[in-house]
């Protein structure tokens, strides 16, 4: 499978110049040359399969001739080695748990996909690989969990000073070993530009070995299709149309479903559910993209004022406004809204949504309440409620109770570096420390 440039489909280069480089030279995101669908057989089979299977075959077909089909299923192996239940909460409206890996947030499946390909590509490397990553929350405890103690790799995990959860800065600024934590003065959209720069910055590209752990790269986006497919296996039956809300930031988790359908999947309608950073669902109504520095709120994962995988969305759809507004619709609500949901759903159904769920689940219920549909609505729970324990506490007047998975990390000194949002004081830090 050769992978293109979103800026010049003329460029093109193997999985494994995809994945190490992470962002293409001309500044681009990468892309498979070809999606290919899966065969009917696939899908007439598909509620009998495990969930590795699934995963397996999805893989196998997107880059089965790049890496060994042994190698191939030891990667997912390793990366499925948890659930994603698909939980009834009300008629017809499911929860997909994506939070039952190890730092309890949907980036773990990215993340150890991508960790055991570039560890496997990096044997193969005379360069330690650096692997530069912003987050605006899960993204930095996945990478850093996913990479930890992974020989031949370095991971720089950039994010916000005060922008994300205790919990969550916990999670990547404890680890320590091949981990570093750099704390930003600035929002997230500053740490993704300041990655960025650094790929294109050829002082330090012909210096160190570096690649991306954001959704930008391609081995993330991959293992983002598995669970979409997983979900549809679990439906009662394959009769109705499917609809799923996911809750949108970098739009990373969204494009691979968009992957997913390309490959066959018969999803009937994907929502792009937001907070206020709404660029998306404002491109939506207005056909025009205009980004914006991203504003805090209490779904800060999703806190993303320009979103790197708009333009992975864009290629999918050959730059056709119309054809991405046939399959995507795009909502956004307030943290009011959020959290009005949150006390809802528990008081009726007792069941604990975090805030970036909430968001999901109310563009579920606003999109099949604008459209008479029986349908299988489908929104994503994105990490456990206890990794935003202060905000669901106050929200719900309870208490969440901390897995112990989670509070490992709280006992453990945060050791982060704090930095300008300046590339040049980023730029020196990675000329004087490594």
């Amino acid at each position: 499978m050769k992978f293109y440039s979103t800026n010049n489909p003329e460029l093109k280069v193997d999985l494994k110049q995809a994945v190490t480089q992470g962002l293409a030279p001309d500044n681009g995101l990468y892309m498979p040359e070809l999606i290919p669908v899966l065969p009917t057989a696939f899908f007439e089979t598909i509620a009998q399969k495990s969930f590795q299977e699934i995963a397996f075959e999805v893989a196998n077909s997107l880059i089965g001739d790049d890496i060994p089909k042994s190698e191939l299923k030891r990667i997912v192996e390793h990366t499925i080695q948890f659930d994603a239940p698909l939980v009834l909460i009300e008629k017809d409206a499911y929860a997909l748990e994506l939070f039952h890996g190890p730092t309890l947030a949907f980036k773990d499946f990215g993340a150890r996909f991508m960790s055991q390909l570039l560890g496997y590509f990096a044997q193969q490397q005379e360069k330690e690989i650096i692997i530069l990553v912003a987050t605006s929350g899960d993204t930095g405890s996945a990478v850093a969990n996913g990479f930890l103690g992974v020989p031949g790799t370095k991971v720089v995990v950039l994010y916000p000073s005060g922008k994300v959860s205790e919990i969550q800065e916990k999670q990547f600024t404890t680890l320590g070993q091949n981990v570093t934590a750099l704390e930003i003065t600035g929002t997230f959209d500053d740490c993704q530009r300041m990655v960025k720069q650094a790929f294109l910055d050829t002082d330090l590209t012909k210096k160190y070995f570096l690649t991306s752990a954001n959704s930008i790269n391609i081995a993330r986006l991959i293992p983002q299709s598995f669970y979409y497919f997983y979900a549809y296996a679990k439906l009662p039956d394959h009769k109705r149309p499917v609809i799923f809300s996911v809750p949108s930031g970098n739009f990373g988790n969204l494009t691979g479903g968009l992957l997913a359908k390309r490959m066959g999947l018969p999803i009937h309608k994907f929502i792009a559910s937001t907070n206020i950073n709404d660029v998306v669902p404002q491109y939506l109504l207005s056909k025009t993209f205009n980004p914006r520095a991203s504003r805090q709120t209490i779904s800060n994962a999703m806190d993303v004022g320009n979103p790197s995988n708009f333009v992975r969305m864009l290629d999918l759809f050959q730059g056709d406004f119309d054809l991405l507004a046939n399959e995507i619709v795009g909502y956004s609500f307030t943290d009011e809204e959020t959290q009005k949901a949150m006390r809802e759903v528990f008081s009726r159904n007792k069941y604990v949504m975090d805030p970036h769920g909430a968001v999901a689940y109310l563009g579920l219920k606003k999109y099949l309440g604008e459209h008479k549909l029986e349908a299988y609505g489908i929104f994503a729970e994105t990490a456990h409620p206890a990794k935003f324990k202060e905000v669901v506490d106050e929200t719900l007047k309870t208490t969440v109770q901390i897995p112990s998975v989670l509070d490992k990390f709280l006992k453990h000194p945060k050791k982060s570096y704090a930095l300008s949002n300046k590339y040049e004081d980023f730029k020196n830090y990675l000329n004087n420390n490594f």
